[in-house]
């Protein structure tokens, strides 16, 4: 799962709001699934890093969830 608490600390750090995310281009619906840590797109993390100037790195983690450890791969000969 990815995880945007990254981005919670830079927007704080910066004292950037949700609100001035929107002003700056992030669409409401953007800023919910954010909230939510819900997909995005590479596109939105690329708005962000210009707005944030910052790496993709620092807005968002990679958090393995528990069926992550219980994937098996199938290889077909």
């Amino acid at each position: 799962a990815i995880d945007y608490q990254p981005l919670l600390d830079i927007m704080g750090k910066k004292k950037i709001s949700w609100y001035r995310l929107e002003k700056l281009g992030i669409d409401n619906r953007t800023v919910h699934q954010l909230r939510h840590n819900l997909n995005i797109t590479t596109g939105t993390i690329g708005k962000l890093c210009k707005i944030l100037e910052c790496q993709p790195g620092d807005i968002l983690r990679y958090r393995p969830d528990d069926d992550h450890n219980n994937v098996k791969l199938l290889i077909h000969c």
